[in-house]
This record gives structure tokens, C-alpha cells and sequence, in this order.
């Protein structure tokens, strides 16, 4: 099971990820966001180190040019699209990094197989996650039905997101689907927008095995 952590701000944090052998560490690079992590990390910062842990670039609805620049100035190895990225985006950009492809999941949502199915072959992940009001994206610390997805063939690994926290590994445990590969936390895990409690993180990762 692999677990990703996303919205880190602290070089320090990442290191200690790396250190509880976390899978995914995700750095988010929208402007919008509490938790954006430009000025907060420096590029040089993370281009001298040396982690195990996959640094992925989290992007909404940014442009080609801009991704591959940050993912060179960061030594970052994977991107999250987490806007309406077009699956030719999603193609070009998978020619030099690993895509994971996020979908916001709301009570509208009625076929998941049909929300992938133009990026079935351009992506390397997906992402589900919970749909925010108002054009939020992610963050929003709420669960969407997980049913849809186990009525889904969606043939590509793909993470869980959205409000999963400590409480939730028996439910993480016991949800099966042929393409589940791991979970995605953020706000439940945090002392304030940015700031992991590690102390919870390492709990989940004992609980997980």
C-alpha cells in the first residue's frame, strides 16, 4: 500500500518522510493553495538532496512550458494535473515525467469509467478526489462515496484521496479493487495548512500493515 502525503512546505518534513520510508511526497505549486510551497522550499534546497521518496508537482490547469521548468528546477518525479489538463497535455508532458491525472468526485459524478476513459493511454496514475464547492480543488477534508469507484473498471493504478484520516486505515484496509495502489492524505494529518503531524503519519503507516 502506498501512501502519499501531500501538500508539504518544510525541507525538514520531507526529510523525515523519507525517513518513515513514505512512498509519495506531494509539493503543490498553485498559487491558490494554503499550502504552495514557492518561497517555501528553495529549488536549490531540494536539487541537494537525495531522497528515495518520489517528489511529485502539484499543478492546476497550468501550461506545458511552466510544468517542465518547475519539474527541472525541483528534481521532481512525478506531476499531478489536478484541474481540466486535456489528455494532449497529459501525453506530452508523460514523454519526460511520470502523470498522475486527478478527478474531483461529486455527487453529479455518475461513471467514473467515463470520466478516465480519455486518459486511459497518457497518463501513468489517476487520482480520485472529493469535488470542492465553488471550483475548490482538493483540500476539502471530506470523503466522496467509494462505491463508485469499486462499480469502476478504470484499468490504470490509482490513488484514493479526500478527508481520509487516521480513523479511516480499517476502511483503507478492507477496500478492494484490482487497480488500488494507495491512498493520498493532507488536511486530516496537519497542525495547520502546510505543517504534517508526523506523529499521525507514522501511525497510519503502522496501522496500513
Amino acid at each position: 500500500m502506498n501512501i502519499k502525503v501531500c501538500g508539504i512546505t518544510q525541507l525538514k518534513q520531507l526529510q523525515q518522510l523519507d525517513g518513515l520510508n513514505i512512498d509519495f511526497a506531494g509539493l503543490i505549486f498553485y498559487k491558490e493553495s494554503p499550502r504552495y510551497v514557492v518561497g517555501k522550499i528553495s529549488k536549490e534546497e531540494l536539487q541537494s538532496t537525495d531522497f528515495d521518496i518520489k517528489k511529485v508537482g502539484v499543478f492546476v490547469n497550468a501550461e506545458y512550458d511552466e510544468i517542465m521548468q518547475t519539474v527541472e528546477d525541483y528534481g521532481l518525479d512525478v506531476v499531478q494535473l489536478h484541474g481540466n489538463e486535456t489528455p494532449e497535455l497529459c501525453e506530452q508532458l508523460s514523454d519526460d515525467v511520470e502523470v498522475i491525472k486527478a478527478f474531483s468526485i461529486g455527487a453529479h459524478t455518475d461513471s467514473i469509467d467515463k470520466l478516465v476513459a480519455d486518459y486511459d493511454a497518457v497518463c501513468d496514475y489517476y487520482l480520485f478526489d472529493t469535488a470542492g464547492k465553488d471550483g475548490v480543488v482538493g483540500g476539502t477534508g471530506k470523503q466522496f462515496d467509494w462505491k463508485l469507484i469499486k462499480k469502476s473498471k478504470i484499468e490504470k493504478p490509482f490513488f484514493l484521496s479526500g478527508g481520509i484520516g487516521l480513523e479511516d486505515a480499517a476502511k483503507v484496509k478492507t477496500f478492494k479493487h484490482p487497480d488500488f495502489i494507495g491512498i493520498d492524505i493532507n488536511s486530516r494529518f496537519e497542525k495547520e495548512p502546510g505543517v504534517k503531524d508526523m506523529a499521525m503519519v507514522l501511525q497510519l503507516k503502522q496501522a496500513m500493515k
